[in-house]
Parts: structure tokens; sequence; C-alpha cells
């Protein structure tokens, strides 16, 4: 296999990985964003946690969708996150999220 082929085959995989994220995104209502991944959920808990002075995250999402076009399955029923990073937690607002990816480019 071809770097060039391999650069399509990501292409292909990215281009498949939003096209079923614009699929699934109106079935979720929170959007998480850690340093590792990017998720989309229906209940979404984040608990500091504090050790000897340094601050962690615990993040629990149920109902979840994961931004990863290397997963088999991205649909997951529970999904835990320990980090010592930042976490993003948004709700969607569903009645502004584009149409197509032209959308993202303007």
């Amino acid at each position: 296999m071809s770097m060039e082929d391999l650069e399509r085959y990501e292409s292909e995989l990215e281009l498949s990985l939003y096209r079923e994220y614009r699929d699934v995104v109106g079935m979720f209502t929170w959007v998480v964003e850690t340093e590792r991944r990017f998720y989309l959920a229906n209940h979404v808990e984040v608990t500091p946690k504090v050790v000897e002075g340094d601050t962690w995250f615990e993040v629990e999402l149920s109902d979840a969708w994961v931004w990863d076009m290397y997963r088999p399955v991205r649909f997951l029923s529970t999904v835990r996150v320990l980090t010592f990073r930042d976490v993003n937690v948004e709700k969607l607002d569903h009645s502004s999220h584009p149409a197509d990816a032209s959308d993202l480019l303007s």
C-alpha cells in the first residue's frame, strides 16, 4: 500500500465518520471533549478529585457516541474517563447545527 493509498483511505474514513456524526448528533444532548477523545452523550457527570494537592477529573458518560475512526463500535452504553487535563462539556443546541460540511468551511 502506497502512502497515497493510505492517505486516501484515512480521508475516506474521516469523511465517513463525519457523515455518521452528522446523522447521530441530533440523538444527543451533550458534547464532551477531553485531551484524547470527542464524545456525544445524553448524560454527563464530571467529578473533580483532589489527592495530595493534585486535581484530576472523573468523567462518566452514558448513552454515548465516540468520535474515533478506528473503533469498530462507536455507540457505548457507559464511558468512564480519568484525566488530569481539561474537560469541556457543552449542551447541544440542535436548532443551529450545520446541515452539511460546507457550512463548517464557510
